[in-house]
C-alpha cells in the first residue's frame, strides 16, 4: 500500500463508521471552537477598546489625580500618603501655562445618573453628565452629527448650553423634529442644546457615549458644591517627535501650580497614551493564556476520547489487519494507516471547529461592542497545525499496535 491508497482507505473507513467519525470529530470540533473562539473574541474585544482609544493619537497624555483611589497611594515598605485631588482651578491654570506648548483639554464626570426632562419627556435616570472645554471633541475625536461645538466665551462664563448624545436625540425628540436650541433640564437646571454627538456606540450593553450630556467645564464646576469631582487633563504636543521634551514641560508646570518641593515626589499622575496600549495588550496577553489553557485542556479531552476510538478500530480490524499484511503490507504502511485515519478525523473535526469558533468569537465580541466581522488567520493556522499534532499523538498508539500485530494470529481472530 502506497500513501495515496492509506489516504483512500482512512476516508472510506470514515464513510463506513460514519457516526464514530461523527462523534469524534464533534469532540475535536469543540476543542479547536473553544480555543478558537475564545482567541478572536479576544482580539476583537482588543480592536474594539484600541479603536476607543485611537482618538487620542500617539502624542497625547492624561494627567489625573495620584492613586487609582483619588490621591491616596500605597507603597510597599513606606508610609500610606495622601495627596490632594486636582482643583478645577489647578487644571485651568495648566491649560493656560501650557498654550504656548501644545493644546489641553480640561474634563470631568458630573454624574452618571441624571434625569433628562424636555416637557412631558424624560429619560430613565441613566444619563451621563459630562464637563469640557472647547477641545475636548477634538482631542477626544468625537464627532458632532449636528448642531456646533462650545465657544470660549461659552466655556469662560459657563453658559447653560449642552451637546447631547444620539440616544437622547431619540429619545426626547420626534422624528424630524429639530434638536437645535431647544431646552431641556436635568439636575434642576434648564440648558439649551447646542449640539448633537454622531452616533458612538460602547463596549457592553451600556451604550453610555450615546447617552451623555456635554456642559462647559466653568458650569459644571459650579456643580461641584462639596469639591470631590475628579478633575482631568489630556494634553497634546505640537509635535510628536517631541512628545518626550513637552511631556517633561508638562510635569514641570503641573509641580509649580501644585507647588511641589524640589525632590519630592509628583502629587499627580502623567500617563503616555501609548501607556494604555501596553497595558491593553499585556492584559490581551493573559487572556490569550487563559484562552489556550482551556483550549489545551479540551483538545487533552479529545485526543484521549480519539486513541479509545482508535484502539477499538484495531480489535475490530485485526483480522483485516492479518490479511493486508499477508498480502505484504509492512509495518511501516500499517502505521501510517492508522495515522492518516486519526489525522482525517482531527482535520474534519477542527475545520468545522474553526468555523464555529470565528463564528462564536465574533458574535461574542460584537455583543461586548459593535464591531466587524474578523476572521483570525494566525489562529486559524496554529488551529490546523494542533489538529494535525493532536491526530499524530492521538493515533501513534493505537497505530504502533496494529503495526505490530501477528498476521497469523491476526487472520486466526473472530
Amino acid at each position: 500500500m502506497n500513501l495515496i491508497e492509506n489516504v483512500r482507505e482512512a476516508l472510506n473507513s470514515v464513510k463506513v463508521h460514519l457516526l464514530r467519525t461523527v462523534l469524534t470529530g464533534a469532540i475535536i470540533a469543540i476543542g479547536i471552537s473553544s480555543l478558537v473562539g475564545m482567541l478572536t473574541a479576544i482580539d476583537g474585544i482588543k480592536a474594539q477598546i484600541a479603536e476607543s482609544f485611537a482618538g487620542l493619537g500617539a502624542n497625547s497624555f492624561d494627567i489625573r489625580n495620584k492613586g487609582a483611589t483619588g490621591g491616596r497611594v500605597v507603597q510597599e515598605g513606606k508610609t500610606e500618603k495622601n495627596y490632594p485631588n486636582i482643583t478645577f482651578r489647578e487644571a485651568i491654570k495648566f491649560k493656560e501655562d501650557f498654550a504656548s506648548i501644545g493644546i489641553s483639554t480640561v474634563f470631568t464626570s458630573v454624574t452618571g445618573t441624571a434625569e433628562v426632562k424636555r416637557g412631558s419627556k424624560k429619560t430613565n435616570p441613566n444619563t451621563r453628565v459630562r464637563g469640557g472645554d472647547e477641545n475636548y471633541l477634538s482631542i477626544k475625536a468625537i464627532k458632532l452629527a449636528k448642531g456646533r461645538n462650545f465657544s470660549n466665551m461659552e466655556v469662560r462664563y459657563g453658559n447653560a448650553v449642552a451637546i447631547i448624545g444620539k440616544e437622547l436625540e431619540e429619545n426626547l425628540f420626534t422624528a424630524g423634529e429639530d434638536a437645535i436650541n431647544q431646552k431641556i433640564s436635568f439636575l434642576g437646571k434648564p440648558y439649551t442644546i447646542i449640539g448633537v454627538l454622531d452616533k458612538q456606540g460602547g463596549v457592553g450593553q451600556d451604550q453610555g457615549a450615546d447617552r451623555q450630556i456635554l456642559i462647559p467645564i466653568e458650569n459644571a464646576a459650579r456643580l461641584d458644591k462639596n469639591g470631590v469631582f475628579n478633575y482631568r487633563i489630556t494634553g497634546v504636543a505640537s509635535d510628536p517627535g517631541k512628545i518626550d521634551y513637552e511631556m517633561g514641560q508638562a510635569i514641570g508646570i503641573m509641580r509649580k501650580i501644585r507647588q511641589d518641593r524640589v525632590a519630592q515626589e509628583d502629587s499627580f499622575e502623567l500617563t503616555k497614551s501609548e501607556s494604555v496600549a501596553e497595558s491593553l495588550e499585556e492584559v490581551a496577553g493573559y487572556l490569550r493564556i487563559g484562552g489556550f489553557g482551556i483550549g489545551f485542556i479540551t483538545l487533552l479531552g479529545a485526543s484521549i476520547g480519539l486513541m479509545n476510538i482508535m484502539l477499538v478500530s484495531v480489535t475490530e480490524r485485526t483480522r483485516e489487519i492479518g490479511i493486508r499484511k499477508a498480502l505484504g503490507a509492512t509495518p511501516l504502511r500499517i502505521r501510517q494507516q492508522f495515522l492518516i485515519e486519526a489525522i482525517v478525523i482531527c482535520v474534519i473535526g477542527g475545520l468545522f471547529g474553526m468555523v464555529l469558533g470565528i463564528a462564536i468569537g465574533n458574535v461574542i465580541a460584537n455583543f461586548i461592542g459593535p464591531g466587524g466581522f474578523l476572521v483570525p488567520w494566525l489562529w486559524m493556522i496554529i488551529s490546523f497545525v494542533i489538529c494535525i499534532v493532536v491526530g499524530l499523538v492521538a493515533g501513534y498508539i493505537p497505530a504502533f499496535k496494529a503495526s505490530k500485530l501477528d498476521p497469523i494470529e491476526s487472520l486466526r481472530y473472530e
